[in-house]
Order: C-alpha cells, then sequence, then structure tokens
C-alpha cells in the first residue's frame, strides 16, 4: 500500500531589510512513501560567506537541524547524522537543495531554508531581570 504525505516548505528572511534573503521554491510538496524528493530554496546573498541552513519541524516540536551548507564546498550534517538526508548548492545559481530519500511518513513535516545569520538588526538585551 502506498502513502501520500505533504512536505510544508517555508523560509526564514534575513530580518535586516537588506536584499539578501531566502525563498522556497515550492511551498508544499507531495511524494508517495519510498520515494525520493528534493526540496528547494533559491537565496540571493553569498553563500560564500553565509551558511545555508535546513531545519525540520515537527508539530508541537522545536524544529530540528539538518543541515548547513556554503559555496566553499563544507558540509555540516546534524549531529548525529540523518540516514537518506543530504543538502548541496545547486548547479543553477543561488539555490540550495535538500534531498530526502527512501522517504517514511515520519519525514511529514515543515521544513525550513535559512541563510545566516538569521537574527540581524539589533542584538542586544531588551530586558535583563535586576534581581537575578
Amino acid at each position: 500500500m502506498l502513502f501520500l504525505f505533504c512536505l510544508w516548505l517555508i523560509s526564514l528572511l534575513t530580518g535586516d531589510g537588506s536584499s539578501e534573503g531566502i525563498a522556497p521554491v515550492s511551498r508544499n510538496e507531495f511524494v508517495s512513501e519510498g520515494n525520493a524528493i528534493t526540496l528547494s530554496c533559491n537565496y540571493n546573498g553569498s553563500a560564500a560567506t553565509d551558511a545555508l541552513h535546513w531545519y525540520r519541524q515537527y508539530p508541537r516540536s522545536r524544529p530540528d537541524f539538518l543541515y548547513l551548507v556554503n559555496e566553499a564546498a563544507f558540509k555540516q550534517p546534524a549531529d548525529p547524522p540523518i540516514p537518506g538526508i543530504s543538502a548541496r548548492l545547486s548547479g543553477e545559481k543561488n539555490r540550495v537543495d535538500l534531498e530526502i530519500t527512501g522517504t517514511a511518513l515520519t519525514d511529514s513535516a515543515l521544513y525550513y531554508c535559512a541563510l545566516q545569520p538569521t537574527v540581524t538588526g539589533n542584538t542586544h538585551t531588551l530586558y535583563k531581570n535586576q534581581t537575578h
């Protein structure tokens, strides 16, 4: 019996108002269980100086780090690495791909692509509790 599941893809944008950012090629993806799927994000900016991250989030859970990749051919998978998941910069300029092989129902989740730095602008503490 073949099951279908949905992968929702969202991007995290840099928040400084610059031209650097990242966006999914497609917001929804469907694949039959056992097949491979590639999720892609287009980005503006330089992956040579910035890193591209992939995260996966299950309902009512925090996002889990999957992969980091940059143009200098540096790749860092999750620790421990998740079998069947890999990331790469596409031969097509300014695109990063996450490939999931041998998909299973447990791969149904929200996937995030992010361009580091993921937090920009005012990074100072907004409030300090002086009593502790």
